[in-house]
C-alpha cells in the first residue's frame, strides 16, 4: 500500500493548500469591500477640482500653466501602478504588457522614458526591462495615502514643467466591477483643457467665475498641481480595489480547483485500495486451494 500511502498524502497537501486559498478569498473579500468604498469616496473630490480647473482655463486664457503646455522634448514620463504584491491572477501582466508596448514604440521612434514605479511588481518589472526608474513608492499598504504618493510623483512633474519631458503617462488597473478590471493608460501630461471641459459638461457642472486671492495666477498653480495629485491618487485607489477583486477571484478559482483535484485523487486512492483488497484476497484464495 506504498502508492495509497503516497496519495493520501497528495491528498493532505491539497487539503491544506485548499484551506489556504479558501482563507485568503475571505480576507480579499473583506478588503475589496473597504477599497471601493475609498475608491468611491475619492471621486467626488476629483470630479469638483476638474470642473473648477477647468472653468479657471476658460476664465484666464491670457494665462497658460507649465502643466497645459506642450514640451518638445525627446524623453517620456510614465507612472506604472502595480500591485506589492502577487496571487492576483493576470492583473499586473494585463497592464505591464500595455507599458511594454508603449516602451517599444518609444525606442521604435528613438525617444526615452523615464518611470516612476508605485509597488513591487512594477518596480521589479521596469528594472528587468532596462527602463530608467528615477523614483519609486512600494509597500504602500491596504490604505493609500497621498503623503507617500507625492514625493515620487513629483520627480516626473517638476521634470516636465522644466521642459525636459514630452508627455506623462499614467499607467493602471480601472475597477469596472468585481469581475472585470481594464489596464488603462492615460495621458496626465500635458492637460487638455478641452477634455476637462468635455468631462465636466459630461458631469452636468455649469461654468462659474471665481473672485481671486492673493491672484488667479497662484490659484492656478495650485490647483491644477492638486488636480494632477488627485488623477494619481484616484489612479491607486482604483488599483488597490482591482486588486482585491481579481485576488478574491482568483482565490475562489484556485480553491475550486483543489477541490476538483482532491475528487480526482479521492477515486485514485480508492481504485488503488481496491486492487490492493483484490489482489490479497485472490492470493489467500489461491493458497488455501493449494492446500
Amino acid at each position: 500500500m506504498a502508492a495509497g500511502k503516497e496519495i493520501r498524502g497528495k491528498i493532505k497537501s491539497v487539503e491544506n493548500t485548499k484551506k489556504i486559498t479558501k482563507a485568503m478569498e475571505m480576507v480579499a473579500a473583506s478588503k475589496m469591500r473597504k477599497a471601493q468604498e475609498r475608491m468611491r469616496a475619492a471621486r467626488p473630490y476629483s470630479e469638483k477640482i476638474r470642473n473648477i480647473a477647468s472653468n479657471l482655463g476658460k476664465a484666464n486664457p491670457e494665462y497658460t500653466h507649465a502643466f497645459m503646455q506642450a514640451n518638445e522634448a525627446k524623453a517620456t514620463g510614465f507612472i506604472v501602478v502595480t500591485t506589492d504584491k502577487g496571487l492576483c491572477g493576470g492583473m499586473n501582466t494585463n497592464v505591464l504588457r500595455i507599458v511594454t508596448g508603449k516602451l517599444r514604440d518609444l525606442q521604435t521612434a528613438g525617444d526615452t522614458a523615464q518611470a516612476v514605479a508605485i509597488g513591487n511588481k512594477g518596480l521589479g518589472f521596469l528594472n528587468r526591462v532596462g527602463a530608467k526608474v528615477v523614483a519609486h513608492a512600494t509597500q504602500l499598504g491596504d490604505t493609500p495615502h497621498l503623503d507617500k504618493l507625492i514625493g515620487p510623483v513629483k520627480v516626473l512633474l517638476d521634470a516636465y514643467a522644466k521642459g525636459e519631458l514630452k508627455a506623462v503617462y499614467l499607467c493602471y488597473t480601472k475597477f469596472i466591477n468585481t469581475m472585470k478590471q481594464e489596464p488603462v493608460v492615460q495621458q496626465l501630461l500635458p492637460l487638455s483643457a478641452s477634455e476637462m471641459d468635455e468631462q465636466a459638461k459630461a458631469s452636468g457642472a455649469h461654468g462659474w467665475d471665481y473672485i481671486y486671492e492673493p491672484d488667479a495666477q497662484s490659484v492656478i498653480d495650485d490647483l491644477l498641481t492638486r488636480y494632477v495629485e488627485a488623477l494619481v491618487y484616484q489612479a491607486v485607489a482604483e488599483n488597490m480595489a482591482s486588486e482585491q477583486s481579481a485576488r478574491m477571484v482568483a482565490m475562489k478559482s484556485a480553491t475550486d480547483n483543489a477541490g476538483s483535484v482532491i475528487g480526482e485523487l479521492k477515486l485514485v486512492y480508492n481504485k488503488t485500495r481496491q486492487a490492493a483488497i483484490t489482489k490479497e484476497l485472490s492470493e489467500i484464495v489461491a493458497g488455501a486451494a493449494a492446500v
